[in-house]
């Protein structure tokens, strides 16, 4: 983690935008522009790109996936501009937070994926694209986006620790662990062998 140099109200203040611009519900947003219905009533029920896709619309998911990494990728790069990689850093993490449990939605917001790949593009863009990467290879042989996240999250903190030990290890590896928390139930299906494959439309 970086050494917290920023003042403290600073700090507190990019946690606030962080979480505010996190917490907007893309994949819900452009669902109703489109006329796909409630996203709560599809497929998983989340508000990802993933569960965009299972309506049948793919230029909604794209969105969905454009916006949802845009938003974890826009607040560090300004954070780190305005005041200091300590403040991009802590702001990525409340992305993520305002992303995976938003105010708005009563605290039930998505698994935070595509949040996670656009923050870490924008704080260390060599191992975002080591992530994209690892993503890509796993979904496409098993067909699991659930399975092609949690085998990221995993091997991601072992890369920073490897590569920047110290600059980014607390937030790749606590970004891990929620991604685990959050996908919980996903590892029960997979574990079961019920879990729903990458663009499968659901029946509902």
């Amino acid at each position: 983690m970086p050494t917290l140099e920023s003042a403290y109200l600073v700090l507190l203040l990019w946690a606030v935008i962080g979480y505010l611009l996190g917490s907007i519900p893309g994949g819900m947003i452009f669902a109703r522009l489109m006329n796909l219905g409630n996203l709560r009533d599809i497929g998983s029920g989340n508000i990802g790109a993933t569960n965009v896709l299972r309506t049948g619309n793919k230029k909604a998911a794209a969105l969905t996936l454009i916006f949802d990494a845009a938003k974890g990728a826009v607040v560090v790069l300004a954070a780190r501009q305005l005041a200091g990689e300590d403040a991009a850093q802590l702001a990525a993490l409340m992305a993520f937070l305002g992303h995976c449990f938003p105010v708005w939605l009563r605290f039930k917001g998505g698994k935070g994926v595509a949040t996670y790949f656009g923050i870490l593009l924008a704080v260390d863009w060599q191992i975002g694209l080591i992530a994209c990467a690892i993503w890509l290879v796993v979904a496409a042989l098993s067909r699991y986006s659930s399975l092609a996240a949690l085998v990221t999250a995993g091997w991601i903190p072992l890369v920073v620790g490897f590569t920047t030990p110290g600059e980014m290890f607390f937030l790749s590896a606590t970004l891990c662990f929620l991604i685990y928390i959050r996908h919980w139930a996903n590892i029960q299906r997979l574990r079961k062998g019920t879990e729903t494959k990458i663009g499968k439309k659901s029946a509902a």
